[in-house]
């Protein structure tokens, strides 16, 4: 494995980075090892809610019992 130095790490972020470690019973260079593996990792494709429920019901399909229209649509009224 390879070894990285970090020079000029402000003092505020390697406090927070300490506290970050700690909170997760980590070691701050463990910390470091998952935040950049969380960084660097390939973006995962995110589908759309339409893709998944289509995706869903592809397979067996859904029936859906169509209600006849009884009225007609009325127009739309501009007036205030």
């Amino acid at each position: 494995m390879a070894n990285i130095t970090i020079r000029n790490l402000d003092e505020s972020l390697k406090g927070r980075l300490r506290m970050a470690a700690a909170r997760h019973g980590h070691s701050m260079e463990e910390e470091v090892r998952i935040i950049l593996r969380q960084a660097l990792a390939p973006a995962e494709e995110t589908r759309g809610l339409g893709s998944r429920i289509r995706q869903r019901f592809a397979e067996d399909g859904v029936a859906l019992e169509l209600v006849p229209r009884t009225d007609s649509p009325r127009p739309a009224t501009f007036e205030e």
